[in-house]
């Protein structure tokens, strides 16, 4: 039982911090050097790249006393997945640029469009299985009691994000 039960908090601790930071995660930079955004936007120390690796858990890391070593490690782990995932972006993008082309067409073509959406689903799929790849082998790096201390972080902010939405802003 208590080993269901710990399984079950480190699921919850996993997909909250999944949540938290896979915004981050889709929010790439459109402009290179030199224009809004890009490499070293929101950086988090010298060389950091937290755009990407997601500024809240890089805060979290720093909340839970992470070692410079583990947020290292951490930040290579989500870089990887980015430059992987970088390459699947344009293959998302032709496939939304498609299902408008279909939908503009004076006879809309359901079959086509519903064919599409399948792709996209496939897609996301491929995406969201990467990035649960790179929260288990981050989650590695940290010690057990780092990640009972996120989940703790977690579930308070997500509290805090209740209380307001029931306030209505």
């Amino acid at each position: 039982m208590n080993a269901l039960k710990s399984f079950k908090s480190l699921a919850l601790a996993a997909a909250l911090v999944l949540g938290a930071a896979t915004p981050a995660v889709f929010a790439q930079p459109m402009m290179g050097p030199g224009g809004h955004g890009g490499p070293g936007m929101h950086q988090r120390g010298p060389g950091g790249h937290g755009g990407f690796d997601g500024q809240r858990l890089m805060h979290m890391l720093d909340d839970i006393g992470a070692s410079e070593a583990q947020i290292t490690q951490i930040r290579t782990i989500f870089r990887t997945a980015r430059e992987e995932l970088r390459a699947q972006a344009g293959q998302g993008q032709g496939l939304h640029l498609q299902m408008l082309q279909l939908w503009a067409q004076p006879n809309i073509d359901a079959a086509a469009l519903d064919a599409l959406r399948k792709q996209q689903l496939a897609q996301h799929e491929r995406v969201s299985a990467r990035m649960q790849a790179a929260f288990v082998e981050a989650g590695r790096v940290l010690t057990p009691e780092q990640r009972a201390k996120m989940l703790d972080l977690a579930k308070k902010r997500m509290d805090r994000m209740q209380r307001r939405a029931n306030r209505g802003g």
